[in-house]
């Protein structure tokens, strides 16, 4: 060593002996953060107001005396009626502490630090009685009220990530979200989840997601830390942000043991940040599952609508051979048959009858012509037959033009109906060729699907070199994916 130049292991030694003789044992009050029981058995932590910190170490050494509790004061000398609980069981994250030992300077980091020989709780912290208090004033306004939360989308497809792009969260999240559901488009806002900008990033971040009314659900998601580490999802405005945000919010921060303001405040709480992409996308093979009993579902709707179809389709033919033209006309030969038949039946009786007449009239005649009526008779007689001489052609001649207007009217009627049951006929047989499902591959269109057998119907669901098969009107071609060309991308969005 030079004169007046000090190496830094002297300086450090010097610095340590000048602690360790100004404070060879000092009790210090502070809130505990940073706890950590390694498996040595000795605990690291860290006890802080509003404007310090300081590093202690508690030796395992020192434990032995508080391993079954402490059955007096260390501070006061007041000794209890009974053993209070050890301080091991004690100490954790947000406890307001006493700590007494000695200050010592730990060489290889260059750090003072206390070397703790005795604990003692001093109450609850102050981060720990914030949150309490924020927690009761949040409750009383309604933030927690089951009644208002809402359930995230099942298997969503555009999902909002609120978290720092940098962390372990955000690739246990995404890792998970690759694995599960049927594919979602996942658009990061990135976030600082720790620090005084923290809060503020995470608020303009939901206004963001909610602004562009583009996501299904918002996620907001962190890994573990101690108190202050998750401190800024503690504050107020994340909570508000979270109550007033318009999209269902899953949060999922820390670990299963950490909840925080805005945990209690969203739609859904996951444990874990992995336990969050759990609960918004199913497992594959559940969805594989769905999807074969929905193909059995659609198979068996499918025979049933066939057969009903089928069904209609033959009453329909029965309808049609009940109304053909040829039957239809074939009653009309029938009517008319029966017409004419009539008609000569009533024309041979309306003829009998005038025979009788004209027997009884001739009858007469001879019977005048006995009696010496003879001249008379025979010129009444005359006059009869030459009136029905004159009559008897024009009621025929009536009757063959009475004929043959019903024929005309006939032949008319069944021309009419014959046309009407046509049109009819072409009418079905149009709905009958809409409701055919390959009509639209005789025009031109296809039906793709995956290797899977599931229908293809975004460039996003395949990938160069994967199989595919193209269904047309007259069969079927196996062919491979060469090249995917979206029709537009958009920054910020990831597909999985």
């Amino acid at each position: 060593m030079q004169d007046g130049i000090l190496t830094v292991r002297a300086l450090t030694e010097q610095l340590r002996r000048s602690l360790e003789g100004r404070f060879p044992f000092v009790w210090v009050r502070g809130e505990v953060s940073n706890l950590s029981r390694p498996g040595s058995g000795h605990i690291y932590f860290s006890l802080k107001d509003q404007d310090a910190q300081l590093q202690c170490v508690w030796f395992r050494g020192q434990q032995r005396q508080v391993e079954q509790g402490q059955s007096f004061d260390p501070l006061t000398g007041e000794v209890f009626d009974s053993p209070r609980p050890s301080p091991l069981e004690l100490l954790r994250n947000g406890l307001d502490m006493l700590c007494a030992g000695r200050i010592s300077v730990y060489a290889p980091r260059g750090q003072y630090q206390l070397l703790v020989e005795l604990v003692q709780p001093a109450g609850q912290g102050l981060l720990a009685q914030a949150f309490e208090e924020r927690k009761r004033r949040l409750a009383e306004a309604g933030y927690f009220a089951q009644e208002r939360k809402r359930l995230p989308p099942w298997n969503p497809q555009r999902v909002a990530l609120i978290t720092s792009p940098s962390g372990a969260a955000v690739h246990d999240f995404l890792e998970l979200a690759r694995d599960r559901g049927s594919g979602a488009q996942i658009r990061l806002f990135p976030a600082s989840v720790q620090g005084e900008e923290a809060a503020p990033e995470i608020v303009r971040a939901l206004e963001t997601a909610n602004a562009q009314d583009w996501a299904q659900v918002i996620v907001l998601i962190r890994g573990g830390g101690s108190l202050e580490d998750l401190w800024a999802f503690n504050e107020e405005t994340v909570a508000e942000a979270v109550f007033h945000s318009r999209l269902p919010v899953v949060a999922g921060i820390g670990h299963e043991v950490d909840v925080t303001l805005a945990d209690m405040t969203a739609d859904l709480r996951a444990a874990t940040p992995s336990h969050a992409a759990q609960l918004l996308w199913p497992l594959r093979a559940e969805l594989r599952q769905r999807l074969d009993e929905s193909e059995a579902a659609l198979r068996r709707a499918f025979a049933a609508r066939l057969e009903r179809e089928e069904l209609a389709l033959r009453e329909r033919e029965n309808a049609l051979r009940w109304f053909s033209p040829q039957r239809h006309q074939a009653r009309l030969a029938e009517q008319l048959a029966r017409l004419s038949l009539t008609l000569r039946r009533a024309a041979r009786q309306w003829l009998t009858d005038k025979s009788r007449v004209l027997e009884g009239l001739e009858r007469s005649r001879r019977a005048a012509l006995t009696l010496g009526r003879l001249d008379t008779r025979q010129a009444r007689l005359s006059l009869l037959r030459a009136a029905l001489d004159a009559a008897l052609p024009r009621r025929l001649s009536d009757a063959e033009h009475t004929l043959a207007l019903a024929r005309n009217r006939l032949r008319t009627a069944g021309g009419n109906w014959l046309e009407s049951r046509s049109r009819r006929l072409e009418s079905l047989e149009t709905a009958l060729a809409a409701s055919d499902p390959l009509s639209p591959l005789r025009r031109g269109y296809a039906l793709v699907r995956t290797a899977q057998g599931g229908i293809l119907r975004s460039v996003g669901q395949t990938a160069p070199g994967r199989n595919i098969e193209v269904r047309l009107a007259d069969g079927l071609l196996a062919a491979v994916v060469g090249s995917v060309s979206p029709d537009a991308a958009q920054s910020g969005e990831e597909n999985t």
